[in-house]
């Protein structure tokens, strides 16, 4: 049997188990469960989505969500992806120096809309949803790193194994060229181990804190020395001549340890299954992991080889998921605020470099986290300034064409409509594409919001465009 079989066997065999696992609830789900379905999956949740998930019952309808999701991007990327040019800083003029920067400025904010647009517009919003959860979770950035084709080759690693096993996304992560340069493993030597990515490795990426000791740390630095960038190609090489072959101790494991083994000691370790589930039930659930149920879903982790598919089946599927007390527990990052009401409205973009402006103007600024520990996410995305930042935003954001074309007929009609009232012919447009019994107001509160308002009172049974855009503004649009 081939690898490629093997491979496919392992995976059928871990999608079986996770079946196992997945509670069997019969009942159909009711629209406001689609939506939280949707919306913690994704972005958003439009109308069509919601009518397509809610016959289905739990289960069907977390297996049909994962089983559509890919690993590729349907978004073409910038040309200069398939280039590289061997950075040669030193035998460049000032000048000459300066233009690669701008270049690599320019080629860094291209790369971002690249991957805003993506996200506004891909048919299986859950890969982008889990690329960008590891990208918070494997850290590099344009800042340190300073080659957007790096970032780029990257981001499609991640893509690849978002949903795929996370022993193999170790691995890989491990020989990214990206990761070797931003975590200082590219110059690593005996004699000269570079202890920042083993140490990120332990901390952040597996065990967590408080779950291994310096001497692990500086130990490992020697197993994962030689691992470099090829400069010609920009491709992962590993340097034999700068690898320190000697006996080492990891965790208690002695030997002529290598990367890779240092890797498997810490996918044996049982707490590395419980870090990720955590991580992940912070991205899905709520800020509060429940042990218990950590405990069960890690099992299930391990079980399963670390395929990722079946866990987030088996944390889709929890009660914790789809309990009402965390509905609307999760406050919206600034990819989820931007992209969600990119998505919701179906609103024309001209240039996504605008989308990558305001998520960075909201604290998320795309390939570039604020350091090794990635964005802090929770409570932190909103303070008093950014919340009415968020308010300004969703304003500007949803000033979109039709608002100019309705702006166009009422000159014609000799009158001329400003602010809020543009604003609420814009919606109401958006309205009236709804299905009808979609246009009451109460079902227009349900699509937008994960709880009920807390500004606005609901008076009229039809829902109109300056509803829309008052509930747009209200506290609860930044909950999902």
């Amino acid at each position: 049997m081939n690898s490629g079989a093997k491979h496919d066997s392992k995976f059928l065999a871990a999608l079986l188990l996770a079946v196992f696992w997945l509670p069997s609830t019969a009942a159909a789900l009711s629209e406001a469960e689609a939506r939280h379905l949707l919306v913690r999956s994704g972005f958003s949740a439009d109308v069509a989505e919601i009518e397509t998930l809610a016959p289905l019952n739990r289960k069907t309808a977390i297996e049909k969500i994962l089983r559509t999701a890919g690993t590729e991007a349907v978004t073409d990327p910038p040309a200069w992806v398939e280039g590289w040019v061997p950075p040669r800083m030193k035998a460049l003029s000032a000048e000459e120096r300066r233009a690669l920067r701008n270049q690599n400025k320019e080629r860094g904010l291209t790369l971002k809309a690249w991957w805003m647009e993506e996200m506004t517009n891909t048919p299986t919003p859950l890969t982008e949803v889990m690329t960008l959860f590891w990208h918070n979770h494997f850290t590099s950035s344009l800042r340190k790193v300073k080659a957007p084709v790096l970032l780029y080759r990257q981001n499609r690693l991640l893509r690849r194994h978002a949903l795929g096993n996370f022993g193999d996304l170790l691995h890989a992560i491990a020989r990214d060229p990206a990761m070797l340069v931003y975590l200082d493993g590219a110059r690593s030597r005996k004699g000269a181990a570079n202890e920042n990515f083993p140490r990120e490795l332990f901390e952040l990426f597996t065990l967590g804190e408080g779950h291994y000791r310096e001497a692990d740390v500086k130990e490992a630095a020697r197993a994962f020395t030689g691992r470099s960038v090829e400069r010609k190609t920009g491709a992962f090489a590993f340097r034999r001549q700068w690898h320190d072959a000697g006996e080492k101790t990891v965790l208690g494991h002695r030997g002529r340890l290598e990367g890779d083994d240092v890797i498997r000691i810490l996918l044996d370790h049982p707490r590395t299954a419980s870090f990720i589930v955590e991580k992940l039930w912070r991205g899905f659930i709520s800020e509060t992991p429940d042990e218990d149920e950590v405990a069960r879903l890690a099992q299930v982790f391990r079980e399963t080889g670390y395929e990722i598919r079946p866990l987030l089946a088996a944390l889709l599927a929890s009660d914790a998921f789809w309990a009402p007390e965390n509905r609307g527990r999760l406050i919206k990052s600034p990819i989820d605020f931007v992209v969600g009401t990119v998505r919701l409205f179906d609103l024309p973009v001209d240039r996504y470099e605008d989308l990558a402006r305001l998520s960075r103007r909201l604290g998320q600024d795309l390939f570039d986290p604020p350091n090794v520990k990635g964005w802090p996410g929770g409570t932190d995305w909103i303070t008093a300034a950014s919340l009415l930042d968020r308010q300004a935003l969703a304003e500007r954001i949803t000033g979109g064409s039709r608002q100019a074309e309705a702006q166009a007929i009422a000159i014609q009609a000799g009158r001329k409509l400003k602010g809020s009232a543009r604003r609420a012919v814009r919606f109401d447009a958006w309205l009236a594409e709804l299905p009808d019994r979609w246009q009451q107001a109460e079902a227009v509160s349900l699509l937008l919001l994960a709880v009920p308002a807390v500004d606005v009172e609901i008076l009229d049974r039809r829902a109109s465009g300056a509803q829309v855009r008052q509930l747009l503004g209200d506290p609860a649009y930044q909950l999902k």
